[in-house]
């Protein structure tokens, strides 16, 4: 397939609209349907193919993405990066809601979820110990910080498998951990951009404190999270503009290109 986008975003329903000159494109995939097209138009001089999670109409819930089609489909297109945005729950009082956290590591608690492209006969085993790209994760912190938009700069998701939010002592569990942010997206989406040697970057907005423990709030609820969203969705838009505008055009120092080499 011919090369269409330098930069993959996947994230929120109404994120394409930003985007100039929009191209909606469809990928037939090995693993079946997409969450929804690729929506393609220019950042800067950057080319970039939006893809909706959850679909347009936010319709697929998190445990039923179709993660492999997506990212599929980000690789045909020739993206070399991938920018993951989503919403998140704090399990830190010092994170506040509002704020992002561009996460170093992630711990898998989700069940049943299609992880891998290889199932064999080729078999690799890619190192998760460092998953998101770190040229990645250094310009998202310095663009947030020259933006003036609160960021931590690292932290720990633990990706649940939803739809359901967590019980107080899963909350209360995840936080002795020493865990900071909690999500239901955020796995296997990262790891598989990664199998395909693409870069993946996680940046979590964090719209709520999960189970309200450590603030002593009343447990996240699905409008609270929208709410807060929405209220910070200009902050998401500027950081990724801007950050997107000054991704280098090579990555001839990022380890990312290199993460599984064909025997």
């Amino acid at each position: 397939m011919e090369k269409i986008a330098d930069i993959g975003v996947f994230g929120g329903s109404g994120f394409y609209q930003f985007l100039e000159n929009i191209e909606e494109v469809n990928i037939e995939t090995p693993y079946g349907k997409t969450s929804d097209n690729l929506f393609v138009g220019k950042i800067g001089n950057k080319r970039v193919a939006f893809m909706p999670r959850h679909g347009r109409k936010h319709t697929i819930p998190p445990h039923l993405i179709n993660y492999r089609a997506n990212v599929w489909a980000m690789k045909q297109a020739g993206c070399e990066r991938v920018i993951s945005p989503c919403a998140a729950g704090s399990l830190q009082a010092h994170i506040e809601p509002g704020s992002f956290v561009i996460c170093d590591q992630f711990v898998d608690w989700t069940d049943g979820r299609k992880n891998t492209f290889y199932e064999g006969p080729q078999v690799f085993h890619p190192s998760p110990a460092d998953l998101y790209c770190p040229e990645l994760r250094q310009l998202a912190i310095d663009t947030a910080k020259n933006l003036g938009i609160k960021v931590h700069e690292k932290g720990t998701v633990v990706i649940i498998n939803g739809p359901r939010f967590s019980t107080k002592a899963e909350s209360q569990f995840f936080t002795n951990q020493g865990w900071e942010v909690i999500n239901m997206s955020a796995f296997p989406e990262a790891y598989l951009v990664k199998e395909l040697n693409m870069c993946p970057l996680n940046i979590s907005l964090i719209t709520d404190y999960d189970a309200g423990l450590v603030a002593d709030m009343p447990p996240v609820s699905h409008a609270a999270v929208i709410e807060v969203f929405n209220n910070n969705v200009a902050n998401l838009k500027k950081l990724l503009f801007s950050m997107i505008e000054l991704i280098p055009d090579s990555r001839d120092n990022c380890v990312c290109k290199n993460t599984v080499q064909a025997e």
